[in-house]
């Protein structure tokens, strides 16, 4: 089954097959998905990269990040903490 999120994406993309507008869609997913919908932000980079012929729902792969693996350390009891808790 799909995530909610993902659900959300491939029903933006169908929007945009139909020509909808931004405005459209944002209005027809937050209708839908009540409080679950995707931010404005969100469902505005979706349509954009959906616009530009983009196919995939699903996410870009991300580099790994090193310098965030520096940041989280364990605790004595198991937690992961940023540096700046363990102050």
């Amino acid at each position: 089954m799909l995530s909610v999120q993902m659900e959300q994406r491939v029903n933006l993309k169908f929007f945009v097959k139909l020509e909808k507008t931004f405005t459209e869609d944002y209005a027809m997913l937050k209708a839908v998905y009540g409080n679950d919908y995707l931010s404005r932000t969100q469902v505005f980079e979706w349509f954009k990269r959906f616009k530009q012929g983009r196919e995939t729902t699903e996410n870009d792969p991300r580099p790994d990040d090193p310098q965030r693996q520096k940041r989280t350390k364990t605790t004595e009891n198991g937690k992961n903490c940023s540096e700046a808790q363990l102050k």
